[in-house]
């Protein structure tokens, strides 16, 4: 059983054990679905100032939405749009402080004013993406960027 924890390290301390309670969450279970399900909600849990925490999944050079934690969000987002489709597309994580400067922004949730948005690779190809939205501008930081990125790392064997 799951309890909530108290996370009273430093930032990196508190992200990496976030990376190894993902690890155990998930050991034994190979459903896709239960799987980015629990990841989104232990995200949610873990990560303060953020109101949206989920994933998109690629189907048919689109972006379908998954499962996630927060308010009902755009279904489907082309290759190339916004900065889900950006992340697709480039293959890179997108740390935007602003999202109101990004060029191309879907506006999904009007109080989001900072996203961060890492790409999922699957043997060379793009599976999907983990999206995370802050009401907060500059709410991410390279810190995260790097622990995210490690958090996808982790999450990969699990849903591939």
């Amino acid at each position: 059983m799951f309890e909530t924890i108290s996370y009273n390290g430093t930032k990196e301390e508190n992200y990496q054990l976030l990376i190894k309670q993902l690890a155990s969450l998930l050991e034994g279970e190979k459903d896709v679905i239960a799987n980015l399900s629990n990841a989104s909600a232990l995200l949610n849990q873990f990560l303060d100032e953020v109101n949206w925490v989920g994933f998109y999944i690629m189907r048919d050079y689109e972006l379908v939405l998954g499962p996630f934690q927060g308010l009902p969000a755009c279904v489907r987002i082309a290759d190339g749009k916004g900065v889900c489709g950006t992340a697709s597309q480039t293959r890179k994580t997108q740390l935007v402080a602003d999202v109101n400067q990004f060029p191309g922004h879907i506006a999904c949730d009007a109080r989001s004013q900072s996203e961060i948005v890492v790409p999922i690779i699957i043997k060379d190809e793009v599976y999907g993406v983990l999206d995370i939205d802050s009401p907060i501008k500059n709410r991410f930081d390279e810190i995260d960027q790097k622990y995210l990125e490690e958090f996808v790392n982790t999450l990969i064997p699990f849903i591939d």
